[in-house]
Order: structure tokens, then sequence, then C-alpha cells
């Protein structure tokens, strides 16, 4: 694709945040859409959000698990970027107006802060656990520009992972002092159940996941930075939520986390 066309949907993408607005699928626009020119439309949309103020201060595993691709329809993993106003603080209102959310899904999963630099490719889970500073349970609010979910890999790419916005919870562990392959998660909304799952779902384990996005995003030039915020993916299906919902989750032997929604 030309650079015009990438500045263009790059843009596009953009205004739909702004706008809470969805988009047709640009995979159903322009057939002839490759992963790389997926990832530079982000890069584009990216550009824009910096040029705002907004900086990164993470990155993004997404479509980890089988059941997660299923639900989507998309077969392999996505990536993206993290930015310091796309996270909330651990217990708080959400407002769904002021964050742009159009049709957000809450995901639980683990987050890893790093406490050195990895680069790709070449990264092994063993890499990602020596240089891992603590890890965190977190709550993943992804959300589509595109229209009622109707994403291929080259959308939500695109759509930088279907980012919108997460919280990470208030403790703080010793990632070599579990099996994160083993934690559970347990997921409630409106104080009833509404998911299940164990860190082996994202690709038989948490560390693995991390360790495809270095590699993934290294053969990009993008490293990951000590202090970075790095999603790992989601441990069970993803819960719709709207205003008026409240989400929380328990990951055994790591801890809480929970949000309430508003307009």
């Amino acid at each position: 694709m030309d650079a015009h066309l990438i500045e263009a949907l790059g843009d596009e993408l953009f205004q739909a945040l702004k706008g809470r607005q969805t988009i047709a699928p640009l995979s159903e626009r322009h057939p002839q859409i490759q992963l790389e020119d997926a990832y530079r439309i982000s890069l584009r949309f990216l550009e824009r959000r910096l040029q705002l103020g907004e900086r990164v201060i993470g990155k993004k595993i997404g479509v980890t698990s089988k059941v997660v691709q299923e639900m989507l329809n998309v077969h392999q993993p996505d990536f993206g970027f993290l930015t310091d106003r796309m996270q909330v603080a651990d217990g708080c209102e959400v407002s769904c107006s002021a964050h742009g959310l159009i049709q957000p899904r809450a995901e639980g999963e683990i987050a890893f802060i790093l406490g050195a630099d990895l680069t790709g490719p070449g990264i092994t889970a063993a890499d990602v656990l020596d240089a891992t500073e603590f890890v965190t349970p977190c709550f993943e609010i992804v959300d589509s520009r595109i229209h009622d979910w109707q994403i291929r890999i080259q959308d939500t790419v695109a759509d930088n992972a279907s980012c919108g916005v997460f919280a990470l919870g208030n403790q703080r562990i010793d990632p070599r002092a579990l099996d994160l392959a083993a934690v559970e998660l347990q997921m409630l909304k409106n104080g009833q159940a509404a998911g299940h799952g164990f860190g082996s779902a994202v690709q038989g384990h948490p560390c693995a996941a991390v360790a495809w996005l270095a590699n993934t995003l290294g053969e990009f030039g993008i490293p990951f930075r000590k202090g970075e915020i790095i999603l790992s993916g989601a441990l069970a299906p993803l819960v719709p939520v709207s205003p008026g919902d409240e989400i929380s989750l328990s990951l055994s032997g790591l801890g809480e986390s929970s949000l309430r929604f508003v307009d």
C-alpha cells in the first residue's frame, strides 16, 4: 500500500477514536492489505495520539488464547502499543465517553513490568523471566474501532491491537515465586461469574507470549525498555461491558483488580 493510503487509514482510525464511531473493516475495503501495511497504519494512528501529548509506556499482545481466537475469528496474535492515557487506576470509574470507548470488552490477564531491556529477535521465555521486575493482575478493556468487531488480523493490528484502556492491580509479585502457567483467573461481572482460565491459555505460558511479542516487534526494530508495561494476553473469553457494569477479577497468587463503568 502506498504511503498516502497508509496515512489516510491511520487518520481514519484516529478520527473514529475521537468521534466514538466505528468504520468498515479495512481488510474488506482494501483486500490487498498485508500485515506490514497494517503495522504501518498503526504507527500513523499512534503518531496522531503522540501529537496530542500521549507517550508510549509499554506494549501488548492480544488474541493469544484459542478461546479468544475462536471468539474473534482471528487465528494469530496481534500486537500494539500502550500509552499513558490508556492507563486508569485500579478500582476506579471508567468514563466510556472520556476514554473514547465504543464497544468495549474486558480481558483478565497478567501484566509484566520490566526491570531490564529486551530486544528481539532471539528472546526466550527464560529471558523474559530474567528481565521481569514484577508481575501484577491486569484488566485490559479492549475496544475495536472496526464495526461490530468484524476484524481480521490486519484490522486489529492496524487498530493498535484493539486497545482501549487498562488497569494494573496494586500487587507486585516476583514472577519467579510462582508457576505463571498455573495461575488461575476468576472474573465477575455485576457479581456473577463471567470468566475462568489459566495462565497456560496464552501460548502455553505468559512468558512465552511476551517472548513472542518481543521477537515480533524486534523484527520491526522496536525494543522493550526497562520500566515498560507488557500485557501478555487474555486468560479467558472477552466480556462485553457498558455503563453501569462493574467487573472484578482474582488471579491466584497474584491478587485482584476491579473497575466500574459510567457514561
